[in-house]
Order: structure tokens, then C-alpha cells, then sequence
């Protein structure tokens, strides 16, 4: 009798873990951007839209999760031989840090991005009940596969016109944009800073919004810290001025000078590449999708 629980124990539980695993419908979009306002040159990234069957979309730059099967292959081979690698150089940057999340029907939005505390990145987050004032046209255009319709609207500062496809059942899009009745399949602001176009989509079965390496190395940043958008907006801007401000204090010079296993560095070393890294990153985009102080032009609720 005892046997026959422990089995069907685990059966249910088996089914339950079966239950609450994630799938997604994956949208790609390519998104091509002016990263600096000063100049007329302009830089592509692809970026995904996960419309999860638990009443969710998450938006973000692909880049880090496209590399999954060559960073995974290389650390099962690390891990093989006992040998630690640095493999970062072999990796391409994402343009892009934050994740936005859509709670479906509200769509209410939640924007997320990673601040340090001390070396742990830490997740934080502030929440708009985002209504934008769509106009829809009797305009209509075919791009790629899909019979799209035009519709204007303002948000950020900027004036933005999206091409949607009924075709598409979603009431959603690539950033923090949603509400038209059909997936957004292009979008751009009138001075082309920002455009958005779909090129293509699958199912994921086993959907997780992290990738393999930020699973491995515990940097998923946990649960979101949620802040004011002013909060937000000063706790980053803090951040990305000097990244290792709440680490600093507690660097001796002893430690500093450690050497780190299987690199010809030091700890201070470690620390004066990363900080660098976090200061190119974020220097290299000085034109935001959102103009910083433009006011706010949407209809937000409460």
C-alpha cells in the first residue's frame, strides 16, 4: 500500500510539473534603430515577442538567447575537462537590456532591466496601465505574408505608425506597444529612429524567458524589485554612472589583487573590464525609444 502512494505520488506530481511547464508563440521582429541622435547611422538587432499560454507576452532583444547552443555546448565541455574558460569574447552583446512584460487582457505593462548589488544583478521594475489612443485608417497594405491596416498613434515624444494584421489574433507588438485588433506587424516613429518589422514566428513548447548561460550563472536577477517610475528612472541612471558604487566600499586592496582561476587577471581587473563593458553598453545608445522629459502624450489608466 505504501509502494502504491509513493507511485502515484509521483505520478501527480509528475503531471503537475507537466502542467505548469510554459509554451510560447515566438514573434521575430527586426528591429532597425539610430543609436545615436548626432548621427544618420543606423544598427539592427532581432528582437522576439513570447505570447506564453499563462496570460503573458515578453519583449526582448534575442541576441543572448540565439547563442544558447553554442554557450551551453561550450560549458558541458568546460565542465567535462574541469577547466574554466573565459568565453565572453566569444560572445555578441545584446543591444538591448530590458524586458518588457505584457499581463494579458489588461495588457498592462511591466518594464524590467538588471542593476548590480554588489557583483549579483538584481531585477527591477516599474508598471504602467498603458492605454494608447490608436487611430485606425481604412489604409491597407500587404507586408510579407500578412494583409495589414494602418494606425496612428503618440507615445515617448515620438509620433508612430504600425501596420497590424487581424490575420494575427494578438492584441499586441514588439515593446511596450498592444491594443490594436491584430498583431502589430511593422512599426516606426515618423523620423525612422525606431522600426519594427515581423520576419517571422514559431512555437516554442518549453518556453523560458531566460537564457541557458543566465540560468547557469544565477543571473536571472530574481523576482523584480517594483519602483516608481521616477524610482526606476534615478536608481538606473545612478547605476549606469558608476556601476560598482554599492561594491566599491567593501574592495580591499588584498582582494582586489586576487587572481581569478583560469584567467591571467585579478578580481580589480575583472572589475575595471566589466565596469567598462557597463559603460560602453550603455553609452553607445544616447537616443532612447522614449524621449527622456517629453511628458507623457498617451491616455494612461489607473
Amino acid at each position: 500500500m505504501k509502494n502504491i502512494f509513493s507511485i502515484l505520488f509521483i505520478a501527480v506530481f509528475a503531471i503537475a510539473n507537466a502542467q505548469e511547464k510554459e509554451s510560447s508563440n515566438r514573434f521575430f521582429y527586426e528591429l532597425t534603430f539610430k543609436p545615436k541622435k548626432d548621427s544618420a547611422k543606423l544598427d539592427k538587432v532581432i528582437t522576439v515577442l513570447d505570447i506564453t499560454d499563462k496570460n503573458r507576452s515578453v519583449y526582448q532583444d534575442y541576441t543572448v538567447i540565439s547563442q544558447d547552443s553554442i554557450t551551453k555546448v561550450e560549458m558541458e565541455a568546460m565542465q567535462k575537462a574541469g577547466v574554466f574558460k573565459d568565453i565572453s569574447k566569444s560572445l555578441k552583446t545584446p543591444k538591448f537590456s530590458a524586458r518588457i512584460h505584457k499581463l494579458y487582457p489588461s495588457m498592462k505593462v511591466e518594464y524590467v532591466d538588471k542593476v548590480a548589488n554588489g557583483m549579483t544583478p538584481v531585477n527591477i521594475a516599474y508598471t504602467e496601465d498603458l492605454k494608447l489612443n490608436w487611430k485606425i485608417s481604412n489604409e491597407k497594405q500587404k507586408i510579407g505574408e500578412y494583409n495589414t491596416q494602418k494606425a496612428t498613434t503618440e507615445y515617448g515624444g515620438r509620433k508612430w505608425t504600425a501596420w497590424f494584421s487581424s490575420d494575427l489574433p494578438f492584441q499586441d507588438g514588439p515593446y511596450k506597444f498592444s491594443g490594436l485588433p491584430g498583431l502589430i506587424v511593422k512599426i516606426e516613429d515618423a523620423d525612422k529612429n525606431y522600426s519594427w518589422i515581423l520576419q517571422g514566428n514559431k512555437k516554442v513548447k518549453e518556453y523560458n524567458e531566460f537564457s541557458y548561460i543566465e540560468g547557469l550563472m544565477q543571473a536571472t536577477g530574481g523576482k523584480p524589485k517594483e519602483l516608481t517610475k521616477e524610482k526606476f528612472d534615478k536608481t538606473f541612471s545612478d547605476f549606469k554612472k558608476d556601476p560598482f558604487a554599492s561594491v566599491r566600499p567593501m574592495m580591499t586592496q588584498d582582494i582586489l589583487s586576487r587572481p581569478i582561476p583560469g584567467t591571467d587577471g585579478t578580481v580589480g581587473d575583472m572589475m575595471k573590464k566589466q565596469e567598462k563593458m557597463y559603460k560602453d553598453f550603455y553609452n553607445a545608445n544616447d537616443n532612447p525609444i522614449e524621449k527622456p522629459s517629453s511628458g507623457i502624450v498617451e491616455k494612461s489608466g489607473k
